[in-house]
């Protein structure tokens, strides 16, 4: 064996070492180390907190870049599969794709609110009758008015009028208690 040779090889073993150290490393790691291992490594942050997952994130990368990604036929092969899957499913890959394709649509700027489906047209108004009193709530687009103020979120509201906590969808009949598989998120 060359000298090159011999170094090269050696050069192999501790980098295969140093993938082994790093990656038994993560078992010692809190959360928030995790984490920003996660941001340095793939260059944007994560939206995970959970650890497990992050660890296993972060080994797969660690040996990714050190030993290469997937072959360029096996990428090939995921998009062909992957053709009608969803942009974020095959988010990465739009540098690859051929510029003969129309460009996506770009998504909300993050800082937009999407409006909740849940809720009426804006200018409408929801009129809840509580212990005989009748109370209209008018649809903004930023919120909600109620006898002249306003308010962010329909909970609010309906706390106002009882006294106590409420879903404010459930409270105004927006969505129903049984399954309560509208009635996820707060407005």
């Amino acid at each position: 064996m060359t000298q090159t040779a011999k170094t090269r090889a050696a050069r192999a073993r501790s980098q295969v070492a140093d993938v082994a150290t790093q990656v038994a490393q993560l078992e010692r790691m809190t959360t928030a180390e995790l984490t920003a291992r996660y941001a340095e490594l793939f260059g944007e942050p994560t939206r995970s907190r959970n650890k497990a997952y992050l660890k296993k994130k972060v080994a797969y990368r660690i040996q990714e870049l050190a030993e290469g990604g997937l072959s360029a036929r096996a990428r090939a092969r995921i998009d062909e599969l992957a053709e009608d899957a969803p942009l974020r499913y095959r988010r990465g890959r739009a540098s690859e794709e051929p510029a003969d394709q129309a460009p996506a649509e770009e998504p909300p700027a993050p800082d937009a609110k999407a409006r909740d489906p849940r809720l009426p047209p804006v200018g409408e108004v929801l009129v809840k009758t509580h212990k005989g009193t009748d109370h209209e709530v008018r649809m903004l687009d930023d919120g909600f008015e109620y006898q002249g103020e306003r308010y962010a979120s329909l909970s609010k509201i309906a706390r106002v009028i009882t006294g106590t906590n409420w879903n404010g969808f459930l409270f105004f009949g927006l969505c129903s208690r049984k399954g309560r598989r509208g009635c996820g998120g707060e407005a």
